[in-house]
């Protein structure tokens, strides 16, 4: 028998490319589906949903003008991350979300595939969602998609990877930044991808996860000046209404979506980038 004592991970979040503990100080235990204990996470507070936001503003103007194809490389660079920690992830989810491991495999591997899937949609979203305007008179018209900027995502609470992916890959893809809660109960797959993120070459504030409960960071999200859209995927169907509201104080664009959780392992939809995206209509008088 060992005598060595066995040292309990303590996770922190993930803004503007760090690693800080929560403000509040707070943890609270993660365990797998049938109770054992895995780890600590930190419990975010109001203050490091306002860091969080502040560093994703902070990045958007930079990661929004980066060329399309310079995104693609970026997202295609943490696709192959991803990959390298595979091991990593089909422990996680498997724990996770109690599945055997031939389960969790799979869904690692879909994960990586939609995550490169989205990558490359970078640089065809103008060409396929842009269009040039038949208009009278003397102008070319062009619509032009253009990023939505600063988004408040709630993570699937059930789907701890391949959700997750699902709903902030399409973000990234477009050039808008993300705050990210992830699963309350199943957050360990979430902070292994910061630790992707943060290794990887995505600018730091582009993506920020944070662990803690929707039902409480959600509503801070919402109601954030400096918001422009919330996803509440993860939010209790029955506190999107009041989260909506609460977007309403500062006009931000909330996602419409499903009262059950979607199934994720359903092929990927170019709708999810429309949702983030703004139509730039420009008109020009010919020969100037």
């Amino acid at each position: 028998m060992s005598d060595r004592i066995s040292v309990a991970k303590t996770y922190k979040l993930y803004i503007g490319g760090k690693f800080p503990r929560s403000e509040s100080g707070r943890v609270y235990p993660v365990t797998d589906t049938k109770g054992k204990f895995l780890a600590n996470a930190s419990h975010a507070s109001r203050k490091d949903v306002r860091d969080a936001v502040s560093a994703a503003r902070k990045a958007f103007g930079g990661w929004s003008a980066a060329t399309a194809y310079n995104r693609g490389q970026v997202l295609y660079r943490v696709a192959e991350m991803l990959e390298g920690r595979r091991e990593q992830f089909v422990a996680e989810v498997s724990a996770s979300e109690g599945v055997a491991a031939k389960k969790a495999q799979s869904i690692v591997d879909a994960s990586i595939d939609r995550w490169v899937w989205y990558a490359g949609w970078t640089d065809k979203i103008a060409t396929v969602l842009g269009a040039a305007n038949p208009v009278a008179g003397p102008y070319f018209s062009f619509t032009v998609p253009e990023p939505t900027g600063v988004v408040g995502v709630l993570a699937p609470q059930q789907s701890s990877l391949l959700g997750l992916v699902s709903v902030l890959a399409p973000v990234l893809a477009t050039g808008s930044t993300a705050v990210v809660v992830s699963s309350a109960d199943r957050p360990l797959p979430a902070i292994t991808l910061s630790e992707v993120l943060a290794t990887s070459d995505l600018p730091g504030g582009v993506a920020n996860i944070l662990t803690g409960r929707a039902s409480e960071l959600g509503s801070w999200l919402a109601s954030h000046g400096d918001v422009n859209a919330l996803d509440p995927t993860g939010a209790e169907p029955s506190a999107r209404a009041d989260l909506a509201r609460e977007a309403a104080g500062t006009v931000k664009r909330v996602l419409t979506v499903p009262d059950t959780e979607p199934d994720w392992t359903a092929d990927a939809d170019i709708a999810r980038l429309r949702r983030y995206l703004e139509a730039k209509t420009v008109w020009h008088p010919l020969g100037v």
